[in-house]
C-alpha cells in the first residue's frame, strides 16, 4: 500500500525530457513538466525534508506516489489518491468518483519524503484513549492551481489526527529542526490544539520541551501575539507560545490575516527559536518571533514522533484545515525559506483562472514550464488571447532580475520563450508572466549543474 518514492537527489533536482506538439494552434504538453517543490528547493541549502505531507499536490519535483487514502462510508472500503502527473497536483476526480452517492473519511496520508513518514490515523493516546478518528475528506474543499483539492479538515473535539510514533530522521533531543505547513486562514479557534509536527513518542505529556509543532491560531493561554489573532505559535507542551515568554503579549508577533498563511518555525540546538508567517497566495515571510525560547525549553527534549490535527498527548480542541507541510533536518538559510514561500505562492491557493482585462477585452493565460535535457534550457509557454503588452523575466532569490525572456506588445496566439540556464548560479528562480501590469503567472524553478 506505500508507494515507492525512493528516488536520488539528482532525479529530484533535473527535471524529465519534454517535448511540445501543436494541433490546430493550441499548444500540448506531451510529458509532464517536473518543477521544484518545497522539499527540492529545502534540499539546495542541505536541509533535506524528512517528513512531507499534503493531499493537494506533489512536495518534490519526481514525486509519483499517492497523497493519501480515503475510505468509503457505504463498504468501508478504501483508495488512495495519487497525482494527475509526477510533481504535479491531486487527482480529485478518482476521489469524486470513488466518493460518488456516499461519504467519504481520509484514513491515511502519505510521506513522500525518502523516510516514509507516513500519518495513519493516531492510536490511543492520553487524551484521545481509544484513538483518532478519520476527517472528512470533502469538508476542506478548496482550489489549488485551478484545481479542485481537499484538506484535512479538523474539527474541535472531534479527535481528528493521525500520527507516526515510530519515525526515521526526525530531530531529537536538542537537536536542529524546522517545519512549515499551508492552512485555511480562515479556519481556527482559540483551543487547544490544531499541531502539525514533532510530538512525544508516548501519546503523554511528557514534560515541557518535549515536542516541537506548529500551532495557527488564537489561543490565549500561555503567551499570545498582538492584536486578537490569529497567530502563528508553537506548541513545545505544557504551552502554545507566540514568542520567548510564558504568558502574555508578544507584540512583536502581528496578526496573520488572510484566506490561506504559510506558517513556518526554526528550531535550532540551542536557546533559540524563529516564528515566520506569510499570505500563501502572495508576498513574502514576514517574521514573527526571532529570539530566545521560553523560560525551561532549553535545551529541548523532542521526541521525534510526528503528527497532524492534535496537541503531542491528544488534546483535540483545535480546529483548522491542513493543506500541506514539511519538516526537515536542520534549519534553512533565510534565503531558501523565501524560496519556499515563493513556490507555495506559484502553486496558486484559491485560483481559478489568471484573467487579465487587455484593451477592456478579458483574456486568459495560461503558462507552462518546459525542461528540454538537450539544450539544457527551460521552455516557458504561455497563450495571448488578445494583443497585449507581455514581459516575461527570470528573478533570483533576492528578487534581482537575471534576464528578461519577453518586453513589449505580443501578438495573439501561442508563444514560447527560451532561457538558457547554464550560465546561471545553481539555485532557486521564479519565472514571472506580467501582462498589461499586472503579474498572471508565476513559477519556481530548480536550476542544477
Amino acid at each position: 500500500m506505500r508507494p515507492n518514492c525512493e528516488t536520488s537527489d539528482l532525479e529530484r533536482t533535473i527535471p524529465d525530457v519534454h517535448w511540445f506538439a501543436t494541433i490546430s494552434g493550441i499548444l500540448l504538453l506531451a510529458a509532464t513538466a517536473g518543477l521544484a517543490g518545497p522539499c527540492d528547493i529545502f534540499a539546495t541549502g542541505g536541509t533535506p525534508c524528512v517528513a512531507a505531507h499534503s493531499t493537494v499536490r506533489a512536495l518534490y519535483a519526481a514525486y509519483s506516489g499517492s497523497l493519501y487514502q480515503v475510505r468509503r462510508a457505504t463498504d468501508k472500503t478504501t483508495k488512495d489518491i495519487g497525482l494527475i502527473s509526477a510533481g504535479g497536483y491531486v487527482n480529485s476526480a478518482a476521489q469524486d468518483s470513488f466518493c460518488a452517492k456516499t461519504t467519504c473519511t481520509i484514513s491515511y496520508i502519505y510521506d513522500q519524503s525518502p523516510k516514509k513518514n507516513d500519518l495513519p490515523l493516531s492510536p490511543p493516546v492520553h487524551w484521545l484513549p481509544n484513538g483518532g478518528t478519520e476527517a472528512s475528506a470533502t469538508m476542506g474543499s478548496a482550489k489549488v492551481g485551478r484545481h479542485d483539492v481537499y484538506g484535512v479538515y479538523v474539527q474541535p473535539d472531534a479527535g481528528n489526527t493521525y500520527r507516526n510514533d515510530k519515525t526515521t530522521g526526525v530531530a531529537t533531543g536538542d537537536q536542529a529542526e524546522s517545519m512549515y505547513m499551508v492552512v485555511d486562514g480562515k479556519h481556527y479557534n482559540g483551543r487547544c490544539c490544531f499541531d502539525y509536527g514533532n510530538v512525544e513518542t508516548t501519546g503523554n505529556d511528557d514534560g515541557s520541551a518535549t515536542m516541537e509543532a506548529l500551532n495557527f491560531g488564537t489561543i490565549p493561554n500561555w503567551s499570545y501575539g498582538s492584536g486578537s489573532g490569529p497567530w502563528v505559535m508553537i506548541d513545545l507542551e505544557n504551552g502554545v507560545f507566540a514568542g520567548g515568554q510564558l504568558s502574555g503579549s508578544v507584540s512583536v508577533n502581528t496578526p496573520l490575516v488572510a484566506t490561506y498563511v504559510t506558517v513556518m518555525a526554526n528550531g535550532p540546538s540551542g536557546n533559540k527559536m524563529t516564528l515566520k508567517g506569510a499570505n500563501a497566495q502572495s508576498g513574502t515571510l514576514a517574521i514573527k518571533y526571532d529570539g530566545v525560547r521560553p523560560p525551561g525549553y532549553s535545551p529541548m527534549k523532542k521526541e521525534g514522533a510526528v503528527e497532524l490535527g492534535t496537541g503531542g498527548d491528544g488534546s483535540a480542541g483545535g480546529d483548522g484545515t491542513f493543506f500541506e507541510g514539511a519538516v526537515t533536518s536542520g534549519v534553512p538559510s533565510d534565503a531558501v525559506e523565501d524560496s519556499v514561500q515563493a513556490n507555495i505562492v506559484a502553486a496558486e491557493y484559491g485560483s481559478s483562472t489568471s484573467a487579465i482585462s487587455t484593451g477592456g477585452a478579458s483574456a486568459t493565460f495560461p503558462a507552462s514550464v518546459f525542461f528540454d535535457m538537450g539544450s539544457g534550457a527551460y521552455k516557458i509557454a504561455y497563450d495571448v488571447e488578445a494583443p497585449s503588452p507581455v514581459h516575461l523575466s527570470v528573478i533570483d532569490l533576492q528578487g534581482r532580475r537575471v534576464t528578461e525572456l519577453a518586453d513589449g506588445m505580443v501578438a495573439t496566439g501561442s508563444h514560447v520563450a527560451t532561457w538558457d540556464a547554464s550560465r546561471v548560479r545553481a539555485g532557486a528562480y521564479t519565472m514571472a508572466l506580467e501582462i498589461a501590469g499586472s503579474l498572471a503567472w508565476s513559477k519556481v524553478v530548480l536550476v542544477g549543474h
